[in-house]
């Protein structure tokens, strides 16, 4: 059993052999043909606990896809994009619309029956991407869970009300049960779903990717009372295994290694699969010496109790925030004659790693590979890195100026970046950050992202879509911000100016005009962004910027006050005393250092968004298209481009069909899953976040999508949408075929 150990010097732990011999008699080669109702339905998020994304439904196929039509749309309301994966029990679906509320509708119609909106619910932008369902053995009680404000809900399915003898009156606070001061974690929940395994909800967490972070342990509650059965210590405590991967009592203050992204359920053998994110902080790690399990990691958890089967740690040390977040596939592939259940990871290096799902084995060796050491100080990088010797990336992993994008970009722009990339460190891939530029190849965006993984089961196929993003990262020393450093008796517009030096400049520089499109310009924001949504994002984050908590609300006014006329206040900032680097062992505070994110997705040539379709019985590589047309590209009539920064999954029928839609440009196509041809296309009337959801009802099968985000011409940004030009008709929009056709 070492083997699925391997990579951080691990050792075989007890208490694990003993479940490992369950484990192996319950992972069967299970596939939907052996369960026939299996996968014909849409009731939890990605369609089903294995999160394959597939459904068995056939109504729409090859033959037929061309006469979908339009059956019925809901309107989500004028507020805000939606990246919502809707749920369907019965003929009832449930989505996420009207200011973050939970709708429920007709299934056939469209119609809304009831809306739930929390008490939980404040300032904060939620982006939630799914929700999850549970009902009893004999369906008379059935419950929605999802998280808002940090806490846990039930509501019930059937009226939309909160369930109070849930939890504290229907709620679970979720920063309660981590080893912290609640009171001191600004931010825990996900916007992923977690998974529903019998009477529990296993969810993972979004902890914040700065120093301080709380950790992102697994949790398990009951979903009738909301009592924590069960946590699994991601950071591990003294006696837990890879508790000697850290410093000691790392526990107490590291953070990150959450899962923020989706898990897989094998139901019957009882195991969830979770994929983890980075410790923090993300671009440095000198206080946090070692390999740090179970960070970067796939690890296998017996469901009913949250004790370890098996782990494979995909990252040593990370410096690269390259969280593993897409779902882990489960699969059955043939191979020597033999049926093998398998489980597949992909991940933002461009990888994908495939094991045995009983025991963590490889399918095929992942080779330890010597990589490039850190020169930062105190910095201490793993020499080596692991490489699966197949199947082969699905992603670009390297970027030169050989690769600047030729379109697009001004002559004077593709200058600059040529200046820039010939004169960056660039040591190929795990090049590690240091205090100049450093190419990061793919970037800390992708490679793959949430949604982005589906797979036809008993096929042996998966699908990945993946993006091509280049990131430039140079770690600088600064003090974390603090209230301290605003002068408190000065003017209006300067102590704006003050909270923006503070707080914003290390990312956004200091003319305001940030990097587009990963980092926003802040040129003008008022009049672009509004006054709400940037008091909304500054106070809590959105994506990959972190919340600013402490930030009061007479502080958020200066900072607009500065953004929208900075010439009333001229005096220049004074500089602030940085203290002078010590060892991080020494000294009172510990040195600490920062990298924005820095993804450039403009400055490579398209392709920039790909879907891999693989054969894992064989480990190949079937065919690989470009996602969609930018739009970005229209005025140079740039074809198979793929779109940029995609955030949208694929759907997988067993009629043959790959069905995903499309960010900026507002498309859903139709894919032969045999070969990717486009076998359908329609405009959408707005463009669409997310995964699409598959379900039937009276023998009409039909297609659900979110579209609620703006057609975007711009070169996109890892930020809060921009106020459009024209007003956005966002809804969920259900395809069929015509009745006469589904009757048949």
């Amino acid at each position: 059993m070492n083997f699925a150990m391997r990579g951080c010097g691990a050792r075989r732990f007890s208490g694990i052999a003993t479940f490992m011999v369950l484990a192996l008699s319950l992972v069967a080669s299970a596939s939907p043909k052996d369960h026939p109702k299996a996968y014909t339905t849409w009731s939890t998020y990605l369609g089903s606990p294995d999160a394959s994304h597939y459904t068995a439904l056939r109504q729409i196929d090859r033959s037929n896809v061309a006469r979908l039509q339009v059956a019925w749309s809901f309107d989500s309301g004028s507020e805000q994009p939606y990246a919502f994966n809707p749920i369907v029990d019965g003929r009832t679906m449930y989505v996420l619309a009207k200011n973050s509320s939970i709708v429920a509708l007709d299934a056939t119609l469209g119609k809304e029956l009831w809306t739930y909106h929390s008490r939980s619910l404040g300032q904060r932008v939620e982006g939630h991407r799914g929700i999850n369902f549970w009902q009893s053995s004999d369906g008379s009680d059935k419950r929605l869970l999802i998280s808002f404000g940090n806490n846990l809900e039930a509501i019930n399915a059937a009226n939309g009300e909160l369930i109070t003898s849930f939890g504290n009156g229907g709620t679970v606070n979720l920063k309660e049960g981590l080893g912290r001061d609640p009171n001191s974690i600004h931010q825990i929940q996900s916007g992923t779903p977690g998974v529903v395994f019998e009477d529990l909800i296993i969810l993972g967490s979004s902890t914040g990717e700065d120093y301080g972070s709380p950790p992102g342990d697994i949790r398990a509650y009951d979903v009738r009372s909301g009592r924590m059965v069960w946590i699994f210590h991601t950071i591990p405590h003294p006696g837990e295994p890879g508790y000697d991967t850290w410093p000691k009592e790392a526990w107490k203050s590291g953070g990150g290694v959450n899962c923020w992204g989706e898990m897989s359920l094998d139901q019957k053998a009882g195991i969830v699969y979770v994929p983890t994110g980075a410790p923090v902080y993300d671009f440095y790690g000198a206080d946090r010496k070692g390999n740090n399990l179970f960070a970067d990691s796939l690890l296998a958890l017996n469901a009913h109790s949250g004790k370890l089967v098996w782990y494979y740690q995909l990252i040593h040390h990370d410096l690269w925030d390259y969280d593993a977040m897409a779902a882990p596939q489960l699969l059955t592939v043939r191979r020597n004659g033999e049926n093998i259940s398998i489980v597949a990871q992909a991940s933002k290096q461009g990888f994908l790693y495939v094991f045995n799902r009983a025991t963590g084995k490889p399918i095929w060796p992942i080779e330890e590979r010597p990589v490039p050491l850190s020169n930062m100080p105190d910095e201490v990088a793993s020499p080596t890195q692991p490489f699966p010797s197949a199947p082969p990336p699905f992603a670009r992993q390297a970027f030169t100026v050989a690769d600047l994008n030729p379109y697009i970009l001004s002559p004077s722009d593709r200058a600059h970046w040529k200046k820039v990339v010939e004169n960056a460190v660039n040591q190929g891939l795990f090049t590690p950050p240091g205090l100049t530029d450093t190419i990061e190849m793919p970037g800390n965006h992708g490679g793959v992202n949430w949604g982005m993984t589906a797979a036809d089961p008993a096929k042996g196929t998966m699908y990945v879509v993946s993006m091509d993003i280049p990131a430039i990262l140079k770690n600088e020393r600064r003090e974390p911000p603090s209230l301290w450093q605003i002068p408190s008796r000065a003017a209006p517009a300067m102590q704006g100016k003050a909270v923006y030096h503070v707080y914003c400049e290390r990312c956004h520089g200091p003319e305001r005009r940030g990097a587009p499109p990963a980092i926003p310009s802040l040129v003008g924001a008022p009049s672009i962004f509004g006054a709400k949504t940037i008091k909304g994002v500054v106070s809590y984050g959105l994506n990959d910027m972190p919340g600013f908590p402490d930030l009061t609300d007479r502080l958020l006014d200066n900072l607009l006050l500065y953004l929208d006329n900075p010439a009333s206040a001229p005096e220049p900032i004074a500089s602030r005393n940085e203290p002078p680097p010590v060892a991080a062992s020494g000294g009172s505070e510990p040195v600490r250092y920062w990298s924005g994110y820095g993804l450039q997705p403009s400055i490579i040539r398209p392709p920039w968004t790909v879907m891999t379709a693989y054969d894992l019985n064989r480990g190949v590589i079937k065919w690989q298209v470009p996602l969609g047309n930018a739009p970005q590209g229209a005025s140079e009539n740039l074809k198979d481009t793929g779109i940029m920064m995609s955030r949208n999954g694929p759907v997988v029928t067993a009629s043959g069909l790959v069905f995903i839609a499309t960010k900026d440009e507002g498309k859903l196509r139709a894919y032969d899953e045999e070969s990717g041809k486009v076998l359908w296309e329609t405009d959408l009337p707005a463009a669409s976040e997310g995964v699409p959801a598959v379900y039937e009802v009276d023998g009409r099968e039909y297609i659900v999508l979110c579209a609620a985000s703006a057609k975007q011409t711009d070169i996109p940004r890892d930020g809060p949408e921009e106020q459009p030009a024209q007003p956005v008709h966002r809804s969920y929009i259900a395809f069929a075929l015509p009745k006469d056709r589904a009757a048949n």
